[in-house]
Formats: C-alpha cells, sequence, structure tokens
C-alpha cells in the first residue's frame, strides 16, 4: 500500500503514520525527519534546511526530491510506504507521480486530515518528539503513556522536546505558507480519483478509525507484539480449564465403575456357594 498523508502542521500526521507503520507493516518517510536527519549531521543540505525550518518556511524542493527518490529505493519501501510531509506542493506532487511512474509504484490513496485552524494552533504548541528516536507526541492529546512511554532506543523514559519552528512566533507563518502552497494539492489528486477527506478533529484512536475507513483496512490489525500477548493470555487461560476438564472426567469414570463394583459384591453375596449347596443335600438324605 502507497499513501501520502497530507494535512497542516498540527493535523496528526505523524501520529498518525506511526499507527499505521505499526500495524500495516510499511515504513514512514518523513521529509521532516531526513532533514533533521542531515540538520544533526551539519551537513550543507542540513545547514540550508535549518535555516527554512526556523524561519517557517518550505524546504526548496531541490533539496528534497534526492533524498525521497533515494528512500523509496531502500528495500522495505517496496512492499509500500506512507508519505508524510510530501509533496508540499504542486511541482513536487508532478516530481513525485514521475518518480513513482518510473519505479512502477503508483499511490493507492491520499488522506487530506482537516482541522480547525484554531485547534491546529492549540495542537502545535503541545506538539513534543522524542530526542532519541523521534517519535512525536502531543501533550494534550496523545502524551506519552504505557509502554509507549518508554523510548525504543534508549529503553528509559523519551526526552522530549520542542521543535524550534513549533513556537506560536512561526505557527501563523507556517499555516499561511501551507494555505498558499500545499492546499492547492487536494484539487491535484481529487482530479486523479485518489483524494479521501477525513474529520481529524478528534480523538486519536477515532481519527486511526476514520483512517482505516479511508483506506479501507479492515480495524487496521493490532500489532503483532500485542496480537501475541493475546494469545499467550489465552493459552495461559486455557490451561487451568483443561486440568479442570480431565479431574471431571476422572470423577465422571470412577462414579460410572462404583455401581459395577457394587453390583458384583451383591451378587456374589446373594449366590449360594456350591459346598452349602452339597451339604444341604446330604443332610436331607440322612432325614429319609
Amino acid at each position: 500500500m502507497r499513501i501520502v498523508l497530507l494535512g497542516a502542521p498540527g493535523s496528526g500526521k505523524g501520529t498518525q503514520s506511526q499507527r499505521l507503520v505499526e500495524r500495516v507493516g510499511i515504513p514512514q518517510i518523513s521529509t521532516g525527519d531526513l532533514l533533521r536527519e542531515a540538520v544533526a549531521r551539519g551537513t550543507e543540505l542540513g545547514r540550508q534546511a535549518k535555516e527554512a525550518m526556523d524561519s517557517g518556511r518550505l524546504v526548496e524542493d531541490s533539496l528534497v526530491l534526492g533524498m525521497i527518490r533515494e528512500r523509496l529505493g531502500e528495500p522495505d519501501a517496496r512492499r509500500g510506504f506512507i508519505l508524510d510531509g510530501f509533496p508540499r506542493n504542486l511541482a513536487q506532487a508532478h516530481a513525485l507521480d514521475r518518480l513513482l511512474e518510473a519505479l512502477k509504484q503508483p499511490l493507492d490513496a491520499v488522506v487530506q486530515l482537516e482541522v480547525d485552524s484554531r485547534e491546529l494552533v492549540r495542537r502545535i504548541a503541545g506538539r513534543r518528539s522524542c530526542a532519541d528516536c523521534g517519535r512525536v507526541f502531543n501533550l494534550l492529546t496523545s502524551p506519552p503513556s504505557g509502554a509507549g512511554a518508554v523510548c525504543p532506543k534508549t529503553g528509559a523514559p523519551h526526552r522530549l522536546m520542542q521543535r524550534p519552528d513549533d513556537n506560536e512566533a512561526t505557527v501563523a507563518e507556517r499555516l499561511r505558507v501551507y494555505d498558499e502552497k500545499t492546499r492547492p494539492l487536494i484539487d491535484f489528486y481529487r482530479a486523479r480519483g485518489l483524494l479521501q477527506v477525513i474529520d481529524a478533529e478528534a480523538a486519536v484512536d477515532e481519527v486511526t478509525a476514520r483512517l482505516a475507513q479511508a483506506l479501507r483496512v479492515p480495524a487496521l490489525r493490532a500489532p503483532k507484539r500485542a496480537a501475541g500477548a493475546r494469545r499467550g493470555a489465552a493459552k495461559r487461560a486455557r490451561k487451568p480449564a483443561k486440568k479442570k476438564a480431565a479431574a471431571t472426567a476422572k470423577r465422571t469414570r470412577a462414579s460410572r465403575a462404583s455401581p459395577k463394583r457394587r453390583s458384583t459384591r451383591t451378587r456374589r453375596a446373594k449366590a449360594p456357594r456350591a459346598g452349602a449347596v452339597r451339604g444341604a443335600r446330604r443332610r436331607k438324605s440322612t432325614r429319609r
């Protein structure tokens, strides 16, 4: 399955992509993550990307397309992929079309996550990501909890950090740029019959259910580890039941055998002995 997730900053693309990765088993390809890795490595591409992101501007196409081409060529993307944050404008969309045509991997669906602008500002203010594994959380809608509170890379609680471009000073500019350059993609993909629009202004689980319905993925299968845990619990629950059934069957067999033993003893008690019969006959002949 080859998917593009569209939506304004704060619409939940990262969170829903992570859920698809866990349940469907295809990689999330986020241009934001790729660019942040380049920034962390201090490459020339990373330096230019940092300047653009810190000011709330979109990164130039020339800094993105080569990275996308390289990433789609990796083995884990052969079964499918989730593009999160790409394409961001019509030029990128046309370039992506040409790339996927060359790779013979056309898109299966494009999903637009629709959220009111006021809610977007509120969500962005609460968004955090782990400095070690990069997982995205939201202090308001999806904070770390349960098993998800532990970083898979360090085994310790997530070290949450706020992206420099998630502050209120840059939010308005990012939303303006989105409306100007990215929203036209909705009409572009609708004309190709690929677009699905879902209301993403709801609880995370509800949005996941709507996404599953849009992608026609029944119930978005539970992660393998969770499914395995449920099977293990069911197996453990069956063991006592089997022991109880075996004990009941043993008691039943014993109870069925008991009347036979009693009836045998009764017949033996009632039946006259052969010696007693002969003695009685001798006494009878003597009296005669």
